[in-house]
């Protein structure tokens, strides 16, 4: 364990990216992310926030890089997010579509679409 508090723990990954890749997961159990808690919601962001801190001074990456999967993609059945400190040329990448990214509809039709459904779930 790398940190701890009421609402959340910190854990190196098993299967690291590189080195210091860490694991941030609320002690409650949350499969997605619009299940959890204003508060824990709060604790993940303040301690990705630390884990940043923490990772930029121990391993001086280029950057880094915050991800969660939610639903049939989040291999851990518990809502996590991945800390990973990143290196130009690290060889890990964003995950592009096998097949060129086609939409038939505009980005004005998906605004709407969203903001049509936002307002019917207040």
């Amino acid at each position: 364990m790398i940190y701890e508090n009421e609402f959340v723990v910190c854990i190196l990954d098993i299967a690291p990216f590189n080195d210091g890749h860490i694991l941030i997961l609320p002690r409650k159990h949350y499969l997605d992310v619009e299940e959890i808690d204003e508060l824990t919601l709060s604790a993940i962001m303040n301690a990705s926030a630390k884990m940043s801190i923490l990772l930029k001074k121990t391993f001086n990456p280029d950057g880094i890089t915050f991800c969660q999967n939610g639903g049939t993609f989040n291999d851990l059945q518990h809502y996590h997010m991945h800390a990973i400190p990143r290196f130009i040329d690290d060889g890990f990448s964003w995950s592009e579509p096998k097949e060129e990214f086609k939409t038939e509809r505009s980005l004005k039709e998906i605004k709407l679409l969203l903001l049509k459904e936002l307002v019917a779930s207040d």
